[in-house]
């Protein structure tokens, strides 16, 4: 039983060290393309946004904000099915 505790631990680890090693790679990578092609990579950045949010999925800006409104039907309490990028 602690064994296999043990092992879950290990892995969960293992898993969340490959995942934060990505993290920094991807985002090395993306801020080495937004320095050598600003104009490219704007416009880009600009047809995934308006692709998600024509799918209901919301970004979030610096601020915490997103772009998109809540509307009647919205409620800024209510859980929503679509992941928040």
């Amino acid at each position: 039983m602690a064994d296999d505790l043990e092992r879950r631990q290990e892995t969960a680890l293992r898993q969340a060290i490959r995942q934060r090693n990505y993290r920094r790679i991807r985002d090395r990578a993306l801020a080495r393309l937004k320095k050598l092609y600003p104009d490219e990579y704007e416009q880009l950045l600009k047809e995934e946004r308006e692709r998600d949010e024509a799918e209901g999925k919301a970004w979030i800006d610096l601020s915490g904000r997103t772009r998109r409104s809540l509307g009647s039907a919205g409620s800024p309490n209510r859980r929503s099915k679509v992941p928040i990028r």
